[in-house]
């Protein structure tokens, strides 16, 4: 498949990847351009920036998660009939597993999918050093993947200087630089970046820093090098993928502003072996959606809302109740959180929650655990033995009553954990899972749900 692409990474996170991506997102829709976009990683929240940009869903591409092949399935599929693919890379272009290792990068990934890489290049405080610093990531492995540079906070009056010294000193191309922009800045929070939704005038400051990037990238470069991305072989799913319902089964997804963290991708493998996804919200609706076989409980915010979600009363005793009753849940993270019988908000408050998981959720003053891990079962769930779970786990709240499931181990680490509170119906704690990492994780939930329908049809 001939996919035009371009990776954009940078040397450390904060380098404004994030920013510049959103930006050249926005400059090439508006010459009219159909684009694709991706994140390197498990990162949930960049790609919302993205699709807020482009106007349609972005994608995560993560080696930890997939294979090979898998990875470049994913990307072939989501790329498919678009004029451009851009991949935003994570951390620093070499920054993999473990900390000491470039698996998982954003190198990993550009290697994955053989896509020529652009590095956005921190520029203040340097000159010459420049050429140094970029000289380094070129030849810190042999097939770099790294085709061009940006220069990130740098003046007019030195990029032409810079431009040429660089060009001229090493093997890469200068696509241009990008001055000091502070009033397009996104704000952090503690997982990161704050939400598109909560940006005010998200619109007019990506359309203002478009507008400085026509005149200060190469566009037509940029384009250039993306249409020479080598041609990639078409890629297809192996047989485990291939699982399917006999019927369909009705699934409630949690989607408002407490609940927003998914991989869209993995909505794509539910539908593909069968589910029907109903959104709903736990913050504003008063009851599920009817015929429910299945809920749906992902991450996000909850203890941003932890007032609003107490006080709808009857959407708890519903979900409590449904969940009592036999209805299979899949939970994560905020989710998680959300089922305790308490759970602390973002002012200290204990705000009273769903009652599944007999515990508290509680605010901790730093990252609790934080990164990939291999989830392996310590007890059969979802009636299910399944073989190791590819996850990742990001949270500053804890639980009394994390659960002890499965075995959460650290890749390249001897750091390991206990985690998620399991059952014949439920799987609910704080790993985020990536469905294509292991699809006989949702094929059991799918199972049981399937299960769950037959025997609610014949009461």
């Amino acid at each position: 498949m001939n996919i035009p692409r371009i990776l954009l990474t940078a040397g450390a996170s904060g380098s404004g990847k994030t920013l510049i991506t959103c930006g050249i997102l926005e400059a090439l829709k508006e010459e009219g351009k159909k684009i694709a976009s991706f994140k390197c990683g498990p990162d949930y929240i960049d790609p919302m920036f993205h699709s807020r940009v482009i106007g349609t869903k972005s994608r995560n591409l993560d080696t930890f998660f997939t294979s090979p092949e898998v990875t470049r399935y994913l990307f072939e599929e989501n790329a498919r009939d678009c004029e451009i693919a851009v991949i935003e890379g994570v951390m620093g272009y070499y920054d993999g597993l473990g900390g000491t290792t470039s698996r998982a990068s954003a190198y990993d990934v550009a290697k994955t999918t053989k896509t020529p890489a652009v590095l956005i290049v921190n520029s203040r405080g340097m000159s010459v050093s420049l050429a140094a610093y970029i000289k380094g990531f070129l030849e810190y492995e042999k097939d770099s993947q790294i085709k061009g540079v940006i220069f990130n906070q740098m003046s007019p009056m030195l990029y032409e200087r810079m431009k040429k010294l660089v060009e001229e000193r090493l093997p890469v191309k200068v696509f241009g630089y990008v001055p000091k922009v502070e009033d397009c800045l996104i704000e952090s929070r503690h997982l990161g970046l704050v939400l598109p939704h909560e940006v005010e005038g998200l619109k007019e400051r990506l359309g203002k820093l478009a507008g400085i990037l026509r005149e200060t990238l190469d566009f037509p470069g940029l384009l250039k090098l993306a249409a020479g991305a080598e041609e990639l072989k078409e890629e297809t799913l192996p047989e485990e993928y291939g699982f399917s319902l006999e019927a369909p089964v009705r699934l409630g997804l949690a989607s408002d502003e407490a609940f927003c963290f998914f991989y869209e991708d993995n909505f794509r493998l539910l539908r593909r072996m069968g589910a029907q996804l109903v959104p709903f919200s736990p913050l504003h609706d008063k009851e599920l959606p009817p015929d429910l076989d299945g809920l749906l409980l992902y991450g996000g915010y909850p203890e941003l809302y932890g007032k609003e979600l107490e006080e709808n009363e009857t959407m708890k005793e519903e979900i409590n109740r449904s969940i009592r009753r036999g209805m299979p849940c899949l939970a994560e993270c905020g989710g998680f959180m959300y089922l305790h019988r308490e759970m602390e908000d973002m002012q200290g408050n204990l705000c009273r929650m769903a009652g599944i998981i007999p515990g508290k959720a509680v605010k901790t003053p730093r990252l609790t655990r934080f990164g990939y891990i291999m989830l392996e079962q310590n007890q059969p769930v979802l009636e299910t033995r399944i073989k190791a779970i590819p996850a990742h786990e990001f949270h500053y709240f804890d639980s009394d009553c994390c659960g002890d499931s499965f075995h959460a181990q650290k890749p390249e680490s001897k750091r390991g954990w206990d985690c998620i509170v399991g059952n014949e119906t439920m799987a609910a704690g704080f790993p985020h899972i990536y469905y294509y990492g292991n699809p006989e994780f949702p094929k059991a939930f799918l199972k049981a749900c399937e299960k769950y329908q037959r025997e609610r049809r014949r009461k």
